[in-house]
């Protein structure tokens, strides 16, 4: 980079961060000060900041875009004081659930905060355990989709159809992983900045831990005392889940980043907004544009990280298991969770949507495209009729198949594997939108412990075992 156009650019950088300052009040002018004091400390000092390397894992939601235009204002107010500042790892799960719409806002938010063609950035999202530049015009591998698909599939039917499993799980469970290896790529980096609150790092390490608990496996009483023994807990708890589900068909993935090489320090800053209401922070909702995704996944809780379609789910299973109406079940769950969702800003126009005719379609269309499945799929799910040597399935056929009743004595011996006509095999792969093997392996199985989503009440005594035990969701 030629000597103009480098001053050129620390020009271009300067006036972001005025016009981004522009939109702070005093509590955040307030914040930017003493986390630009934490990164500097951290670092060793102002002549080492400029070789420290921080990330900050985001989603798209409130926390994770307040966090990093934060970060960025901290970034340009170090490069205006010191002759170098710190490099800032933007990373993004990409998850089955993720819209373009989500990618789009992720992109923008990036292009107003100058992200882009800054060489102390570096954008970077993980899809399929792949660790690739961030690019929002990037189609979804479909072989991610597929697998992702075939998660949600057995982990609804494991779990007798808890809506809340099926539809988290496989996003929470990816995390370890994910975190592994956006901390150890590329030379790796130094710090993790989040915003998270103490209460809702615990609420996700209790749910990680009951989820694990769930799957029968063996856990350790104490909470390891770094971030990468952390990282390592939580993939081997996700491994250890799959295993269980997928039984003799469970498939290791191979993560070269397992091995952290270097210590990671936190920078929590949660306690630096206790004076904000980033609700209504304009930095946040003028200048960074926040706004909910009204379809895509959010972190924010495990029990509503995607009302919309758990509302369907609800309605479905209100309509097939519960001999409700449809608009019923969706009422239920809307009512249930209307405090929790508004305190999230979700928006009041989605809560009415999912109780319309219009809000059934958009859901059925969203599962189709996002997950590959449709309702007839969904509702076996809920069903979970061949779990357990089939113990639903005459239920499932009587309600939903009333026609299959007849075949009933020949379904079971396809699902045992005896010789069966194709006819009923492909059946039941049609409508379980899963292979026979895989069918046949839940027949052999008992149903999971769920924790549908819910905390315990050792949730803060397990994150104060730990001061290094953070929510990373990202959002």
């Amino acid at each position: 980079m030629s000597t103009i156009h480098e001053q050129a650019m620390n020009y271009v950088y300067q006036q972001v961060l005025q016009r981004l300052i522009g939109y702070f009040n005093r509590a955040e002018r307030t914040a930017l000060q003493l986390l630009v004091q934490r990164i500097v400390v951290a670092a060793g000092g102002m002549e080492q900041v400029g070789d420290y390397k921080v990330l900050v894992a985001h989603g798209g939601g409130e926390a994770s875009t307040y966090t990093l235009a934060l970060l960025r204002a901290a970034q340009l107010t170090i490069a205006g004081r010191a002759p170098r500042t710190f490099h800032l790892r933007v990373a993004t799960l990409r998850h089955a659930g993720m819209t373009e719409g989500r990618l789009d806002k992720l992109n923008l938010g990036y292009g107003r905060l100058f992200l882009h063609d800054d060489p102390r950035v570096e954008l970077l999202m993980v899809e399929n355990q792949e660790v690739l530049p961030f690019n929002h015009l990037r189609p979804a591998s479909a072989v991610g989709r597929e697998i992702s698909q075939r998660n949600m599939l057995m982990i609804g039917h494991v779990t007798s159809g808890d809506c809340r499993a099926t539809l988290c799980n496989d996003t929470y469970l990816a995390l370890g992983d994910f975190y592994q290896r956006v901390t150890t790529c590329n030379g790796g980096v130094h710090a993790v900045v989040n915003g998270d609150s103490l209460r809702k790092q615990s609420q996700f390490l209790a749910w990680l831990k009951k989820t694990a608990q769930g799957a029968g496996l063996a856990i350790q009483p104490n909470w390891p005392v770094s971030l990468t023994g952390l990282f390592a807990r939580m993939e081997e708890w996700s491994a250890g889940y799959y295993r269980d589900v997928y039984g003799e068909h469970y498939v290791a993935s191979d993560n070269p980043s397992r091995a952290g090489h270097r210590h990671l320090a936190y920078i929590g800053i949660a306690d630096l907004l206790a004076d904000v209401d980033t609700q209504q922070s304009p930095m946040l909702n003028e200048f960074m544009a926040y706004a909910p995704d009204p379809l895509g996944f959010h972190f924010s809780h495990p029990s509503y990280s995607n009302p919309q379609l758990m509302a369907h789910l609800r309605g479905l299973q209100a309509q097939c298991l519960r001999d409700l109406d449809y608009e019923e079940g969706v009422r239920g769950f809307v009512h249930q969770a209307s405090q929790r969702m508004r305190s999230v800003q979700v928006p009041e126009e989605l809560l009415a949507r999912a109780q319309s005719s219009e809000g059934r379609i958009e859901s059925r269309i969203y599962a189709q495209h996002y997950f590959g499945l449709d309702e007839t799929q969904l509702i076996c799910l809920l069903f979970s009729p061949f779990i357990h040597h089939g113990e639903r399935l005459e239920g499932y056929l009587r309600q939903c198949h009333p026609g299959m009743l007849v075949a009933l004595p020949e379904l079971h011996k396809v699902l045992q594997g005896k010789p069966s006509a194709e006819m009923l095999q492909q059946w039941v792969t049609d409508t379980s939108g899963l292979p026979m093997p895989l069918v046949q392996h839940l027949y052999r199985k008992r149903p999971l412990i769920s924790v549908s989503g819910k905390t315990t009440h050792s949730a803060g005594a397990m994150a104060r075992g730990s001061a290094q035990a953070c929510q990373l969701s990202g959002r």
